[in-house]
């Protein structure tokens, strides 16, 4: 019995590896199963019908806030459609951005975010490590964060209370030396526009899927922690998109990724992707699936601090990119959260009766450094 028993060890753990990753509460470890990749079912990251969320109708509000809650604990990932953003806009700002990442790397180097542009701007291939572990990340990216100057809801953005001005740093352009591009300026004010409408909407959506008045969050988004993040991804050599992913092994030097194993720092993230496919997701049982795409879809994933003012009943889902398409890919992630001059605790509707409340009430900006920190750490121990 003894021997057999330890056949079956060897087998489970030639079968599964470890994967650290960075969390706001330190480096913690997932047991990855070596199963060949597989398209996630629509069980594992449905396909919901928004439109209801913008009608009159409380009972339409809230059969979406339902179906969102439902993905939301399931594995914290799903499609939206008829989400209110045309085509033409999406459209518009995917050539924008190829257009911009297909220049001379001396062009887009002026734009270099490591100038102090807090966090705007772009960063070249082989110099970001999202995962340590992974090795480095091969994408090039652009950040364009929030500037109140372009929300519509900002009647006058000097009046802003300094509490949450001073972490907008209105002064940094994300548009600094992209004169040559006019179209890339004009194209995502258009589409940072349309997603602050949407993003505003799903934080209703997910304040009622939480047993909440769809107002509760309202005045935590006001002046909201918010960026996009264009990555561009050049195809991975000698990949395909039938590897295992058994084939991708922490620690091997021969790794090569399109942007690591990570979960996102805030409450959510609305992702629009092009045709080419890329995105994997943990799934509860640790297989990567594929989120293929959805042609006029976002998919919408559950970030760190809404997971934890939750108590831990959403789940923020690991993910990362492997582009094995043999051509080039975008993606063009939104990311959405409480203005970081905020703070929240758990939610009292997610504490049953009998149950204690896991974690402390704490400030985005503490909760943004810490996972910042933390990220820094485990790279710092390669």
């Amino acid at each position: 019995m003894a021997s057999t028993a330890t056949a079956t060890n060897v087998s489970a753990q030639a079968e599964t590896m470890q994967l650290r990753l960075a969390s706001g509460n330190g480096p913690i470890t997932r047991t990855i199963r070596r199963t060949p990749l597989r398209d996630a079912s629509p069980s594992e990251i449905p396909l919901i019908d928004v439109s209801p969320m913008f009608s009159d109708s409380l009972a339409d509000r809230q059969g979406v806030a339902r179906k969102v809650h439902d993905a939301a604990t399931n594995n914290g990932f799903f499609y939206i459609s008829n989400h209110g953003i045309p085509a033409e806009v999406t459209d518009s700002a995917h050539v924008a951005c190829l257009d911009f990442f297909r220049q001379d790397m001396d062009v887009k180097m002026k734009t270099d975010a490591n100038k102090g542009s807090f966090h705007n701007g772009y960063r070249a291939p082989d110099t970001q490590r999202l995962n340590p572990d992974e090795g480095v990340d091969i994408r090039e990216s652009y950040t364009i964060r929030y500037d109140p100057r372009i929300d519509p809801t900002i009647a006058d953005p000097s009046s802003i209370p300094e509490q949450a001005a001073k972490y907008l740093h209105i002064h940094n352009s994300p548009w600094e030396n992209t004169e040559n591009l006019p179209h890339f300026k004009e194209s995502f004010v258009r589409y940072f526009q349309a997603c602050l409408v949407l993003a505003r909407a799903l934080t209703r959506a997910f304040a009622l899927s939480l047993g909440l008045d769809e107002g509760a969050f309202d005045s935590k988004v006001q002046y909201p922690d918010a960026a996009f993040g264009l990555n561009y991804y050049p195809p991975i050599a000698g990949g395909s998109s039938d590897k295992a992913a058994a084939t991708l092994t922490p620690g091997d030097p021969d790794v090569r990724v399109s942007i690591g194993s990570h979960t996102d720092f805030q409450l959510f993230t609305i992702l629009w992707q092009d045709s080419n496919g890329g995105l994997q997701v943990l799934n509860r049982e640790g297989q990567w699936i594929g989120a293929r795409p959805v042609e006029g879809t976002f998919v919408v994933n559950i970030a760190d601090y809404l997971q934890r003012i939750t108590n831990d009943r959403y789940v923020s889902t690991v993910h990362r990119a492997q582009n094995w398409s043999g051509r080039e890919r975008v993606s063009m992630p939104f990311f959405w959260g409480f203005g970081l001059h905020e703070s929240c605790g758990v939610l009292d509707s997610c504490v049953a009766a009998g149950e204690e409340k896991k974690y402390d009430e704490i400030r985005c900006i503490d909760w943004f450094n810490r996972r910042i920190g933390n990220m820094l750490d485990l790279s710092e121990e390669k």
